[in-house]
């Protein structure tokens, strides 16, 4: 037991020391805050971007940094997860490239206001949070693994030695492509997805020989309506938006004039 004068002296020592400990933290946390945050790449785009994510309230859906709704993604990281040529395309058309499953609304932003969004996302993404957001436990499904490695070497890419001379038309990046395909050595190598209808786990396959695969009625087919070739397949709608038929036509003419290159049998 404690005498009065005991417990008023531990009160007030314990009192003293935490309120201490408590003002190191916090001058220690503003020390460390813009360190962590990258202020110092809050640039004119970032804020405009910031203004539209409040102005359109995108947290009544999505979260960030943990704050705002449950029923879309968190994308504090999504421009790492699905980078920003792809992001640019999914908001300029939310359900255009997965028919009947988007839910997100059509904006209507132009390309200025989804630039800014996106470096606003991706300002966010680079903020040091401590390990948030932990990583989502589907992350190895959506990752190149040692199956996925080995589908893409049974499938075949050309040798590094000639893809590397060959260009690559840019809309291959930008209509996100290359986002779960390999081709011409870029791009990722073997993401796995799953079916949505049969649940089975499947690798998006290198296109440098698609030609030895496919015709060009079917790859036309195949590009134009996933779907409709293999119901819940996890590759996007891209016809007509983002990938217009004539875009498609020369995406095609690509891929089979790639059989030039091919090395002899």
């Amino acid at each position: 037991m404690l005498s009065k004068f005991q417990a008023r002296a531990f009160f007030l020592g314990g009192t003293v020391v935490f309120s201490g400990i408590f003002l190191i933290l916090t001058v220690d946390t503003h020390r460390q805050v813009p360190k962590q945050t990258n202020s110092d790449q809050i640039t004119p785009q970032v804020v405009a971007g910031k203004k539209l994510w409040e102005q359109n309230n995108c947290m009544g859906c999505h979260t960030i940094f943990g704050e705002g709704a449950y029923y879309a993604p968190e994308l504090t990281k999504v421009v790492e997860r699905r980078g920003k040529d792809w992001i640019k395309v999914f908001i300029k058309d939310p359900e255009a490239m997965f028919p009947g499953q988007r839910k997100m609304v059509k904006y209507g932003f132009n390309d200025e206001q989804i630039d800014h969004l996106i470096a606003f996302l991706d300002w966010c993404g680079k903020v040091d949070a401590n390990g948030f957001p932990a990583e989502p436990p589907l992350k190895k499904l959506m990752q190149p693994s040692g199956a996925a490695s080995a589908t893409a070497s049974a499938v075949g890419e050309l040798p590094a030695a000639v893809a590397s001379t060959i260009p690559l038309p840019p809309m291959f990046e930008q209509k996100s492509c290359t986002g779960c395909h390999r081709l011409l050595g870029k791009g990722m190598p073997g993401v796995m997805l799953p079916n949505a209808v049969t649940g089975e786990v499947v690798s998006a396959p290198p296109l440098d020989l698609v030609f030895q695969r496919k015709t060009r009625e079917e790859l036309i087919a195949w590009i134009s309506d996933p779907q409709k070739v293999k119901p819940g397949s996890p590759m996007p709608k891209l016809v007509p938006a983002p990938v217009s038929p004539q875009e498609l036509e020369q995406m095609v003419d690509f891929l089979l004039g790639l059989k030039a290159h091919a090395p002899a049998q």
